[in-house]
């Protein structure tokens, strides 16, 4: 099925989307996004993925956004396809004006998504366990904004596929392993779930907060807490979360293998987790 968009209200197949090319998304990264799985045509978590939004665009200051049409406009997009498994990509900027760095004045915000069939590149790797690198974070001081600005991100991701890896781990000049260059990291170390904390360092991701209550849930011992990379050949279990890679083992980092390179019980516990509540929220 062609992927459908909704662009400031219209619907159109995405090919026939048409941006201007002094938006200043384009220009300057100026806007916002965020990205959303569909399972059995109902989206998953949407009121987190809009506050989400909503904060975003309260961070850079573009305002007049009515985020409760944007997401009807969203639910009429699925329901037109129809689309069942699908993800649905949301961005918005500040708008097209003349090009100059200060925000311009009397502009509308550009408002587009999109609706897309998603099949799942991550079934056997979140069977088998997955390979990541580890590289420098080269990104800005405010990746708590789901900013457009992804430069950063696609140089280090690129490197992680030309290593045959699913992804690579962002870590700081003292060596604090964040999160990866589009997923959010845990690690369990004397059997305890560790995370890094919410802060401009990291994006407060919408599968790591459910995670987070899913180990609550379970009654799994854990602790916001940074890692750094020598721990990173001590920790028992490692995995990354995110909207499209849900709960994905990783057994091997930099070539080496973690405990005895296979998916722990831990992380396996919050898989079923995990499916479990996309089964009660979306039926199946």
């Amino acid at each position: 099925m062609e992927p459908l968009a909704n662009l400031n209200g219209e619907t159109m197949p995405l090919s026939e989307a048409r941006i201007p090319a002094l938006d200043r998304g384009f220009l300057f990264g100026d806007a916002v996004y965020e990205v959303m799985r569909v399972y059995g045509g109902r989206p998953w978590l949407t009121d987190e993925h809009f506050a989400r939004l909503g904060r975003s665009l309260e961070a850079i200051h573009i305002h007049g956004v009515d985020l409760g049409r944007l997401r009807q406009r969203m639910l009429d997009t699925i329901a037109a396809g129809p689309f069942g498994e699908a993800i649905v990509y949301i961005q918005v900027t500040r708008g097209a004006a003349s090009r100059s760095h200060g925000f311009p004045a009397g502009v509308q915000p550009l408002e587009l998504l999109y609706v897309q069939e998603y099949h799942d590149p991550y079934v056997q790797a979140r069977q088998d366990g997955a390979s990541v690198i580890t590289f420098p974070d080269l990104r800005w001081g405010r990746c708590d904004i789901k900013s457009t600005n992804l430069l950063a991100n696609v140089l280090a991701n690129q490197a992680a596929k030309e290593a045959g890896c699913v992804e690579a781990l962002l870590y700081s000049d003292d060596g604090v392993v964040s999160e990866g260059t589009h997923t959010s990291f845990f690690g369990v170390l004397q059997g305890k779930l560790l995370t890094a904390p919410n802060s401009p360092h990291i994006l407060p991701g919408i599968t790591r907060g459910l995670v987070l209550r899913l180990a609550q849930r379970a009654r799994i011992e854990l602790q916001e807490h940074e890692l750094r990379r020598p721990d990173l050949a001590r920790v028992s279990e490692l995995f990354l979360t995110g909207t499209t890679s849900e709960v994905l083992p990783v057994v091997r980092v930099d070539g080496q293998p973690i405990a005895d390179g296979k998916p722990g019980s831990i992380t396996r516990r919050l898989q079923q987790a995990y499916r479990e509540a996309v089964s009660e929220a979306c039926g199946g």
